[in-house]
């Protein structure tokens, strides 16, 4: 998570800026899911030759370990399969998801700013966790 603290003219300002991110996180995971539904019909296909081939083979299926290490804070898949990508690109639509929701709400949350009007003389300082507002600080200049 990336906090940071952004200075905004106004209300329209702040309400453009999460539109837009709002598209972006949009667009992203529209990319992630298309991504995703090609890796999971590629994993199910892999996984039917296993079964197939084991089952020719006479042998039972063994449940794989992930062959992940991992090196400080990094985790390490060595040799990734169609199921290692498709865990990873789960993760990381569930996470666009939570995002898009996130910033969804919180432009709910500042519609009351809209009525605000003509705010000459006031600054907007607005604290924001991975793009989304948190609180927002009005500054007299």
């Amino acid at each position: 998570m990336v906090v940071e603290l952004k200075e905004y003219e106004s209300a329209s300002e702040i309400a453009e800026t999460l539109e837009k991110e709002i598209s972006r996180t949009k667009s992203l995971l529209g990319e992630y899911l298309r991504r995703l539904d090609d890796i999971r019909s590629l994993a199910e296909k892999s996984k039917k030759i296993r079964e197939v081939v084991m089952k020719l083979a006479g042998k039972k299926a063994v449940q794989e370990t992930l062959g992940e290490i991992n090196v400080g804070n990094l985790s390490v898949v060595l040799d990734a399969n169609p199921f290692h990508e498709l865990t990873a690109i789960e993760e990381v639509v569930r996470s666009q998801q939570e995002r898009l929701l996130a910033l969804q709400k919180a432009r709910e949350a500042l519609k009351w700013m809209d009525q605000l009007g003509d705010t000459e003389g006031l600054k907007y300082i607005v604290i924001e966790n991975d793009g989304v507002p948190e609180k927002i600080l009005f500054k007299i200049y």
